[in-house]
């Protein structure tokens, strides 16, 4: 028969017994496989007959374990496995034939066996372990059948201390097999038969069979990870455990998750909402909507309210509990292993369900003996340290001690980890003879009973702790009492004095620290329990006391610790909390230096960049900036470069991503890595993409102009950043002929303009007189208002430059240079002159000049231009290149040649911004005397009125050009030509919605009055539109009756009757003011006159006219019937005036008869 291993019957431990060439560490098996096999034997599982094959029965490898005497059962074992000598063998066990078909490769044979065992009910566990393997059945390639591994004769390869058989997927005599590895118990041998081929069918199994071993690996995974967490207590919680019955053990990870979870559960079920999202949001770690979140391998157990009626059902009994100090030496511990083996007979046989609890006892009860074991060495260890480091430092010990030390001498030996911090330091009788005092500290601590709490608090507090005893040289001395009493008495006495040295706390208190290290160490020790105790209101109380820690405390972990403290004070901190840890963080940097930050206070921020919380995110993007100044320059272009370039494209949160762009802008002031200037531009327009307004505002305001201080530097403002973004602007421009994205094109433009300021610094520090701006006697003050309003400090000149002093005599050079001596060798302003100026002109070109956006964009990028240079050089420079491509002239008023470009966007942009940049009187003569001439021009030529227009719109925004603009258009009121006063009627409506109504009645009706009795008709008919928007926006009572008597005079004079155009003209403005115009107007003039054109308009003969003035009619009414219209009114006039127009309609445009029916409907 086949060699069996010792316990290689049912409970192979979970190791396959058929595999002894497998990738494992064969000793370290082997040896988990002895002790299980100990506890199997002990427990009466004994060996299973025939297993020994022909190894001696000596062997301890056949065996499993080393030969030990008196173990039933295994001198049987062994003689009926090897069928020597003696008894007659007794009959074979079914396990034994098993075993032997499967060493002999008889495969088929042994499947036939487990499908007559299985059917009738008698499963064999070697079979089915080997036959649910499908490791069993892959194709290998190995030594032939028979034998063992290399090197090991026959059956050499049986693992006796693991329970293994030969293995038969490591031999030659493979079952030859086809891809498939479907295995015994995933088959379904109904579906199975000799004829045909079940490819599907068996896929179908495999696939099963490999869901089943999935959901199994899955189960046992939960299994270990649920026994390694159930040890989990965190060392701060076992050392407060006290053995008093009224303190209970510190609770357990996975007790609190379940406990949470029923919490939670319990405050939904009874309407606690907040509460329960207050909890939820407290334990962000866990899922409470999931019972296996919890992590426990066990069903979900009752409610609260069920446990606690539950409760009274069980009697907890009282333990009267003595602490007590036990020893126990490594060779009575090693001893006990033999016991265990010669447990008595009753104990052979148990039941399985016995034998299984035993066996786990016993497992639990050399696990905790060994742990005790390691832990009285390692404590014996670290008193010998402690010795040897109390000797070596001559620490004095007062005379005091001499009466007590009989005492202690007789006490025991404490074996918790407490011992550790309180060596004895009379253990010596080397010391005898020394002249040695005793500290306060210790001599409080001797007199203090100890006898309680094994493992009161951990080691890694332990290892930090300072010896107790301060240096020789601050010892203190006390007077002995006069008194006979015995030490052991004074100490017995002592103990009623109810001090605790035996938890963290007490041990904290019970020593004084005696230099700064000792209180670094402290505080690092002490820290981590404090800080969950505050109040989060008034945790940033506690950020000086962890920098200081963080920063002296020697040990790299807990500093560690301290500044993840630090980052994770406050579980969502506000602006003024974070501004104090930015201020600690950056005092720390101070402090340690550049290496220190990199390695601590940056992984810091790593591991928050995605928190879910946004304040925490905030913090790490506000961090990246404040830290910038203290790390080492290739983690400031690589990694915090990298970070924030990834929150930027990353997160969804406003306000980090404007912090990001904050910290950029710093990152862009000391950097200094030209290899990082293409990445700094991509992420520049990036951000001034941005959807989020504030984002691109702190793009301007920071991050911009420190980039283009770089790009300064590196020689690239004017050769790389300006020239990209202007053709990027010209590229659109050409791109948007059928619709321009003037979202883009803002963007683009104020990022130019954000420029300036830069561009003129760089021109004033390449200038001529550069070497000569020195600063010495009195320095000129510049004007309040010589520069436009920065957006930040960072585009002001002066900040740029260095100084508003130094700034000042450069202006003053500059000027002196511009006016005397010319721009001959200025490079860096003949490129402004030459080729950016040319450029923008062309630009403003081929704008559309119907966009107010876009003429605005531009106007205001010419006026900073303008201010930013200086009034010389915008008379000189940038003034006579507008009018050469303008080129107004006398000689060009009366004829239309050459005049295209004044219906362009370059006339507003030049009048609003060029012309407006000073506005002194001479500018504004020049202003006004340009905007005459073009209104001239375009009336003259007939050519559209757009350019005027954009350019009045622009400028009556800004009341202070009110006056001017009204300046104008009297010019055009008296002008002799009646194309001029027509334009001039036609401006007015442009500019009476901005203008005060004192101007109105002074200066506007006035001259549209005098318009309107023209003797033109055309003139007469373009102050209509005017007087609509003064019946619109004007409340004057007074105003309203001239413009009515004016508009009636129209309405009802008899010259005017046959005036297809004055009445159309008439009709569209109603349209268009009637539902914005005064009630009582639009009640008794607007609508019944309405009805009146609407009569007139039926008794029309030219079907042409009738048509227009029908269409103007409908768009009227249309736009009126939202208002609200009386009963009479609708009766006498609206509903009237519509069935004349349906009358119209029903001859003229039927498909508009059915819009006039639904109007008549809705009223």
């Amino acid at each position: 028969m086949a060699a069996m291993a010792p316990g290689g019957s049912g409970s192979g431990g979970g190791v396959n017994p058929f595999l002894s060439d497998s990738d494992e560490d064969d000793d370290e098996v082997a040896a988990t496989e002895e002790r299980r096999a100990v506890l199997r034997l002990g427990a009466g599982s004994g060996l299973d007959p025939g297993s020994a094959g022909s190894l001696s029965p000596q062997d301890p490898v056949a065996l499993g374990s080393s030969a030990r005497p008196g173990l039933p059962g295994e001198a049987s074992a062994a003689a009926v496995a090897l069928g020597g000598t003696g008894e007659t063998p007794a009959r074979l066990s079914i396990d034994a034939i098993a075993a032997q078909l499967l060493r002999d490769q008889y495969l088929l044979t042994a499947l036939e066996l487990h499908t007559e065992l299985l059917e009738s009910g008698r499963e064999l566990p070697r079979l089915r372990d080997y036959f649910s393997n499908p490791g069993n059945f892959e194709r290998q390639s190995g030594t032939p059948p028979g034998m063992g591994a290399p090197g090991v004769p026959g059956a050499a390869g049986v693992g006796g201390a693991g329970g293994r058989e030969p293995s038969t997927t490591s031999g030659g005599g493979q079952l030859n097999r086809a891809g498939s590895i479907s295995t015994l118990d995933s088959l379904d041998f109904a579906r199975y038969s000799d004829d045909g081929n079940r490819e599907t069918d068996e896929k179908v199994a495999v696939l099963e069979f490999e869901l089943r071993k999935a959901k199994e690996t899955i189960q046992a995974l939960r299994a270990n990870l649920t026994k390694a967490a159930e040890h989990e207590v965190p060392l701060q919680e076992r050392k407060n455990y006290k053995s008093s019955p009224e303190i209970q053990e510190p609770i357990k990870p996975l007790e609190k998750r379940a406990l949470n979870f029923l919490v939670n559960e319990f405050l939904l079920k009874n309407n606690y909402k907040l509460t329960s999202i207050t909890f939820s949001d407290e334990n962000d770690d866990q899922d409470f909507e999931l019972w296996d979140d919890v992590g426990l391998n066990i069903p979900k157990p009752p409610d609260l309210l069920q446990l606690y009626r539950d409760f009274g059902n069980h009697q907890v009994t009282g333990k009267d509990l003595v602490d007590v100090a036990s020893g126990v030496e490594e060779d009575e511990l090693e001893a006990l292993t033999p016991i265990i083996s010669n447990l008595p007979p009753t104990l052979e046989t148990p039941q399985p369900a016995e034998n299984s609890m035993l066996v786990q006892k016993l497992e639990d009860k050399i696990s905790l003996l060994n742990s005790e074991k390691w832990s009285l060495m390692e404590q014996i260890r670290r008193l010998k340290s402690e010795m040897d480091f109390l000797k070596n430092e001559h620490f004095a010990i007062p005379a005091v001690c001499d009466s007590v030390q009989p005492s202690l001498d007789q006490l025991p030996h404490k074996d918790s980890e407490d011992s550790g911090q309180h060596p004895d330091v009379n253990s010596s009788d080397k010391e005898k003879n020394t002249d040695i005092h005793l500290s306060i500290s210790d001599e409080t601590d001797s007199t203090i009973p100890k006898q309680n709490s094994p493992n009161s608090f951990p080691r890694r507090e332990r290892e930090g702790m300072p010896p107790s005893s301060p240096s020789s040289k601050n010892t203190v001395h006390f007077d002995k009492p006069n008194r006979k009493l015995s030490p052991a008495f004074h100490q017995a006495l002592l103990s009623f004095c109810r001090m605790s040295a035996d938890s963290r706390l007490g041990y904290e208190v019970s020593r004084i620290a005696d230099s700064e290290k000792s209180v670094m160490l402290m505080l690092g020790r002490c820290l981590p329990h404090i800080v969950p105790n505050v109040l989060l209101a008034k945790r940033e109380e506690l950020i000086p006391l962890i920098l200081c820690t963080a920063c002296l405390h020697p040990e790299p972990k807990e500093r560690d610790q301290l500044l993840h403290i630090l980052f994770n004070l406050i579980k969502r901190p506000d602006d003024e909390q974070r501004q104090m840890i930015l201020t600690g963080c950056v005092a720390f940097a101070r402090h340690v230096g550049p290496t220190r930050v990199e390695a601590e206070l940056l992984p810091q921020c790593w591991e928050q960049i995605n928190h879910k919380y946004p304040e925490r995110r905030l913090l790490v993007a506000e961090s990246c900036g404040a830290l910038a100044p203290y790390l080492p320059k290739e983690i400031r272009s690589s990694l915090v470069l990298s970070m924030l370039q990834q929150m930027l494209m990353e997160d969804k949160a406003d306000l980090v991503r404007e912090a990001v762009i904050k910290s950029l802008g710093i990152i862009m002031g000391y950097i200094d890595d030209p290899d990082k200037y293409h990445q700094g531009f991509e992420l520049l327009l990036s951000a001034l993409g941005d959807p989020s307004e504030r984002v691109v505002s702190a793009t301007h305001q920071v991050f911009l102009p420190a980039y283009a201080a770089w790009t300064t530097e590196l020689g690239n403002l004017q050769s790389h950043l300006i020239l990209t973004l202007l053709n990027k602007i010209e590229k659109l421009l050409r791109e948007g002929e059928h619709g321009l994205d003037e979202h883009k094109l803002h963007m683009y433009l104020s990022a130019l303009q954000s420029l300036i300021p830069s561009l003129f610094a760089l021109v004033l520090q390449n200038a001529p007189f550069s070497s000569k701006a020195k600063l010495h006697g009195e320095v000129p003050q510049i004007e309040v208002t010589r520069f436009p309003r920065p957006m930040s400090p960072l585009q002001d000149v002066s900040t740029i430059i260095g100084s508003r002093e130094q700034l000042a005599v450069l202006l003053q050079l500059y000027d002196y240079q511009l006016e005397q001596e010319g721009t001959t060798g200025w490079e860096s302003l003949l490129w402004v002159v030459n080729q950016l100026l040319p450029q923008l002109i062309e630009i403003v070109g081929k704008i559309n000049v119907t966009s107010t956006a876009c003429v605005h964009e531009f106007s205001r990028f010419f006026w900073r231009l303008c201010r930013t240079f200086g009034k010389i050089f915008t008379n000189t420079k940038v003034k006579p290149q507008f009018q050469e491509i303008l080129r107004l002239s006398e000689e060009n008023i009366d004829s239309s040649a050459g005049n295209g470009v004044l219906t362009k966007a370059t006339v507003p942009i030049y009048a609003t911004g060029v012309l407006t940049c000073y506005i002194q009187e001479e500018d504004r003569k020049l202003l006004v005397g340009f905007l005459e001439d073009v209104m001239t021009l375009l009336s003259l030529s007939h050519a559209p009125l757009d350019s005027l227009k954009a350019s009045f719109v622009e400028l009556g925004a800004n009341p202070a050009y009110h006056e001017l603009l009204l300046t104008v258009l009297w010019y055009g009121v008296v002008h002799t030509s009646a194309l001029v006063r027509c334009t001039a009627a036609r401006m007015f409506e442009l500019l009476v919605k901005g203008v005060n109504e004192t101007l109105v009645a002074q200066r506007v009706v006035p001259a549209l009055i005098t318009l309107s009795s023209d003797p033109e008709i055309s003139v007469r008919i373009a102050t209509i539109p005017a007087f609509g928007t003064i019946m619109e926006t004007v409340i004057q009572r007074e105003l309203l009756e001239r413009v009515k008597m004016q508009l009636a005079s129209f309405l009802e004079d008899p010259q005017y009757q046959d005036q297809h155009s004055l009445h159309t003209e008439i009709i569209k403005t109603f349209g268009r003011v009637g539902p914005n115009a005064e009630p009582r107007f639009r009640d008794e003039f607007v609508i019944p006159h309405l009805h009146k054109l609407a009569l007139v308009n039926n008794l029309q003969i030219v079907d042409s006219k009738r048509l227009d003035i029908a269409t103007h009619l409908f768009e009227a009414y249309s736009a009126l019937s939202c208002c609200f219209i009386s009963e009479d009114l609708m009766v006498n006039h609206f509903l009237p005036g519509l069935r004349c127009l349906r009358t119209d309609m029903e001859h003229l445009s039927p498909e508009h008869e059915l819009n006039v029916n639904c109007c008549k409907l809705s009223e």
